[in-house]
């Protein structure tokens, strides 16, 4: 017999490993766009503009707003803090 899941919790908790694996591949993917750059950087011998920067700002800028949106900021706080901003204008 399966137990009854709290609808709230099982939507905080799929939220939580969607970043997990969302992080997971940000470092895998930029680990290897930095190898590669690292890779090509010993072969020409020189200084070369590191182009992964780009990618690892810009996609780490979606990362940590992915972070917020699982972590900290929960639809029903932000709820029950508006109805409380409602009921004390009354």
């Amino acid at each position: 017999m399966e137990t009854q899941r709290d609808p709230e919790l099982w939507k905080m908790a799929k939220a939580r490993a969607a970043f997990k694996s969302h992080l997971y591949v940000y470092l895998f993917v930029n680990a290897g766009l930095w190898a590669l750059w690292a890779f090509g950087a010993f072969w020409d011998r020189g200084t070369r503009y590191p182009w992964p920067i780009w990618t690892t700002f810009g996609w780490g800028i979606g990362l940590v707003s992915h972070y917020f949106g699982a972590y900290t900021y929960s639809e029903k706080r932000m709820v029950e803090r508006e109805y409380q901003k409602l009921l004390n204008k009354q």
